[in-house]
């Protein structure tokens, strides 16, 4: 592999929602520069590049099993916890495990599905922009609700949650669509948080503060029943 090759396999490709953000970025710079205000040169220089690396767009390497629940989300896990899941899913009124990823600007914000599933609805939710760690923000934030059904017969709800910067959720996806694991169905622009919603007598596999790779961290597998574990910092 020549160094060119390592340098393109190493720098992850910003996606195509992105581009028009990185070019406003860049013009305002240019536009800075061609007004004389050179002090303020390098710090649009900056945020150009900071805006091309948050919407960048790595590879992942999904696990396989068809009872896996995948982390739509990087971030770190910031809640495990018992809940009714919101009205927006269309899952019974009964209490799930919900597992919330909690996306900083720096974190990748592309999200992806969590299994192989059919999307059988989806539900956009205007609302506020609290910060995304907090527990309201799940009922008071815009947030845009995914109910999945496996070919198992399996439901799982997955919910992006605006966050205190964001203000746009997209989606690049559709009712009816049918989703591999790992695949992208939509992202946040700028710092939120994504729930997941499972069983509750399913065992988490990851544990709060714990670091989660969207695509890639195995949050949960539907064939293993327990409690969440337990952990410690060292």
């Amino acid at each position: 592999m020549t160094i060119i090759d390592s340098i393109k396999t190493s720098i992850a490709p910003v996606h195509q929602e992105g581009w028009r953000f990185v070019a406003i970025f860049a013009g305002v710079t240019l536009l800075i520069w061609w007004l004389g205000l050179w002090p303020l040169v390098p710090i649009g220089v900056v945020l150009t590049a900071w805006c091309a690396y948050f919407f960048r767009d790595p590879t992942r390497v999904t696990p396989l099993g068809a009872t896996l629940i995948i982390s739509p989300a990087d971030g770190h896990i910031s809640a495990i916890e018992s809940v009714i899941p919101p009205t927006e899913l269309d899952l019974p009124r009964e209490k799930m495990t919900r597992i919330s990823v909690f996306m900083n600007v720096f974190d990748v914000h592309i999200n992806r599905s969590p299994i192989n599933a059919k999307i059988q609805k989806i539900t956009y939710v205007p609302g506020l922009f609290f910060n995304a760690e907090l527990d309201k923000a799940s009922e008071d934030n815009e947030r845009q609700a995914f109910t999945l059904e496996t070919d198992q017969g399996s439901k799982i709800g997955v919910v992006q949650i605006a966050g205190l910067v964001a203000r746009r959720i997209v989606k690049f996806v559709e009712e009816g669509d049918k989703l591999e694991a790992g695949q992208r169905f939509g992202l946040i622009r700028f710092g939120s948080r994504v729930d997941v919603y499972i069983p509750e007598d399913v065992a988490p596999l990851v544990c709060v503060g714990q670091r989660a790779l969207a695509g890639e961290t195995i949050l949960a597998d539907l064939a293993v029943n327990g409690k969440p574990k337990p952990s410690r910092r060292a």
